[in-house]
């Protein structure tokens, strides 16, 4: 008779442990979503501490999101880009992410439209705000809902 963990063992053991870690994932990740607070001062130290207007700004995002891995994200102020008017900056939020600083987008005057598209993840139902600079110091801001059935952002990573 042998006295070597057979494979049955092997997968109690296995099985045991991943359980363990879906029961524990959740409530970590719970820990360490963000609040609306850090979600405002992510917003104060990138773009400082001057007026912030609503408006110009216009946050498209589906209102229902079945998975927050990849959430599709547009982003579009209105400016007509010249080389004394545009848009230097568009800077992406998020209420309830780990790091409420999604993604900063640098532009130009060359930009030709200040309008950006990209994917992003969330970790559950949240607000998403969306932040631009222009070049005559101005910054104008524009913000959605979205409710995610499945989270995203459970990691640390």
């Amino acid at each position: 008779m042998s006295m070597r963990p057979g494979r049955r063992h092997f997968l109690r053991i296995t099985g045991a442990i991943a359980t363990a870690a879906m029961v524990g994932g959740p409530v970590e990740a719970q820990r360490r979503r963000g609040t609306m607070r850090e979600l405002e001062a992510a917003v104060r130290a990138t773009v400082g501490e001057g007026p912030i207007v609503e408006g110009r700004v216009t946050v498209e995002i589906p209102a229902l999101v079945e998975n927050g891995n990849a959430v599709p994200l547009t982003v579009r102020v209105e400016s007509p880009m010249s080389a004394d008017d545009h848009v230097r900056a568009i800077h992406v939020f998020s209420e309830k992410n780990p790091r409420p600083s999604i993604v900063s987008f640098h532009l130009g005057p060359r930009a030709g439209r200040a309008e950006i598209s990209t994917r992003i993840r969330l970790v559950d139902t949240q607000t998403v705000v969306a932040v631009a600079e222009t070049s005559d110091g101005r910054r104008w801001s524009g913000r959605t809902d979205v409710v995610v059935t499945l989270a995203a952002c459970l990691e640390d990573a």
